[in-house]
């Protein structure tokens, strides 16, 4: 069952708010990050590299003016950090630095935020893991593919972690590490400077300590768009699936999400369950030939180079896309175009979808990161998602629910998650 209360193992601590940054000297957060690396990096394995203390405290100089502060935040390494190396979770790849940084990066360094260094990815921004452990339990994966972010931002070393999402590498990880995943629409955040696997997929988003985080990177990195952004619960409506790919969610999911639509209820929304398990099941089948069909020709170069060191399941996957008829694949671009733009007969108007985020809590071991059983199908719609944490599992574990808005209303979406989450954090809100 869904626990609201506090938890026999206390969960590991989170970055200190905005609020509290504030009222600090500039390099206090820096500070904060060095010494949370240093007591549990050795265990939880989040980061591929760290900048050194002097250049992060040359940029503390040059950042404490501006909008940022001097926030720290760290950096999947399939995205270009300037001055360091991306080497794609790969062992075969070039130490070199490269130049210049991506352009998601450029625009944070631009507002005053500081770049630590490069976070821990998936071999590829695939199914290979790399040694990232969960913070929340070493024993269990962190998620995949952007672990490094996640596991980062939950062990309280960053407040903030780019990340990548191709099918659920973002909101996956985030339930896992009990933080906040946030994936924008498709298109709205710059890729340049980013390893592409999948042109028709794959997104830039972040992990969060809270969803004001969340919000704090996507007024530097998202385009203002006009949209409801309303904070009240009050009248808006909310449609409800439980159907996954392949998967069902377990009972303490079903529990904590029930807990979460009663929760908007007596705020005032109106929750209704929505049957679309053909669409999802087509959205699904699309996703397979799509990312399997880009990812092959997109990865043919480093196998061509170095592919006696990459993973068998990494190899395997490219084999399969080679396979995939240029038919299958023009048709299920087809049914990804269609659908992208159905979200009123998809949800039924709803201003937001509330789904499970994960079938379950993290896994035990490191040999596999995880089902995207709930995710690939809102990234072939390219809809914005975001993972809010809810409570813990019977075992001590993080769970919570995925909330998924129309295309290009992300703003919508942060707005009333920060009252979703404000209400769910209330101490007089208990188990139902």
């Amino acid at each position: 069952m869904y626990e609201k209360q506090e938890p026999e193992c206390l969960p590991p601590p989170l970055f200190p708010g905005r609020k509290e940054l504030s009222q600090k000297e500039p390099d206090f957060a820096i500070r904060q990050t060095l010494d949370a690396i240093k007591r549990k990096e050795a265990d939880v394995q989040a980061w591929a590299q760290v900048r050194t203390a002097e250049e992060l405290d040359a940029d503390v100089v040059t950042s404490a003016s501006a909008p940022l502060r001097a926030m720290p935040f760290g950096v999947k390494d399939v995205i270009n950090v300037g001055g360091l190396p991306t080497k794609f979770g790969v062992a075969a790849s070039s130490d070199q630095p490269v130049r210049f940084d991506s352009a998601c990066v450029e625009q944070l360094r631009s507002a005053g935020a500081i770049p630590v260094g490069k976070t821990v990815t998936a071999e590829y921004a695939f199914r290979n893991p790399g040694p990232t452990r969960n913070p929340w339990n070493i024993a269990h994966t962190p998620g995949g593919s952007s672990s490094g972010s996640a596991a980062a931002v939950a062990a309280g070393m960053v407040p903030a972690a780019l990340s990548t999402q191709t099918g659920g590498s973002i909101i996956r990880p985030a339930a896992y590490c009990g933080v906040v995943g946030f994936k924008p629409s498709f298109g709205l955040v710059s890729r340049d400077g980013l390893k592409l696997t999948s042109e028709s997929l794959d997104v830039i988003g972040w992990h969060a300590a809270s969803v004001d985080y969340a919000k704090v990177l996507a007024d530097v990195l998202l385009p203002k768009m006009p949209a409801m952004t309303t904070r009240e619960l009050r009248g808006i409506q909310v449609a409800i699936t439980l159907h996954g790919s392949a998967e069902r969610p377990d009972p303490e999911v079903v529990s904590t999400l029930r807990h979460v639509q009663k929760t908007l209820e007596r705020r005032g929304a109106h929750c209704v369950e929505i049957s679309i398990d053909k669409e999802l099941d087509l959205l699904a089948r699309a996703h397979t030939a799509i990312m399997k069909y880009e990812f092959a020709r997109n990865l043919a170069p480093a196998i061509r180079q170095c592919g006696h060191l990459l993973s068998a399941s990494l190899l395997n996957n490219v084999e399969e896309g080679f396979a995939v008829p240029d038919s299958l694949y023009f048709e299920m671009c087809a049914v990804q175009r269609e659908l992208r733009t159905s979200w009123h007969d998809l949800s039924n108007g709803a201003d937001l979808i509330l789904t499970p985020s994960a079938s379950g809590a993290a896994p035990l071991g490191q040999v596999h990161t995880g089902a995207p059983a709930f995710n690939k199908m809102w990234s072939v719609l390219g809809w914005p998602c975001l993972h809010i944490p809810v409570g813990v599992n019977s075992n001590n574990l993080p769970i919570g629910v995925q909330l998924i808005a129309d295309w290009h209303h992300d703003f919508s979406l942060l707005e009333l998650a920060t009252t979703i989450e404000e209400q769910l954090n209330q101490k007089g809100d208990t188990n139902d």
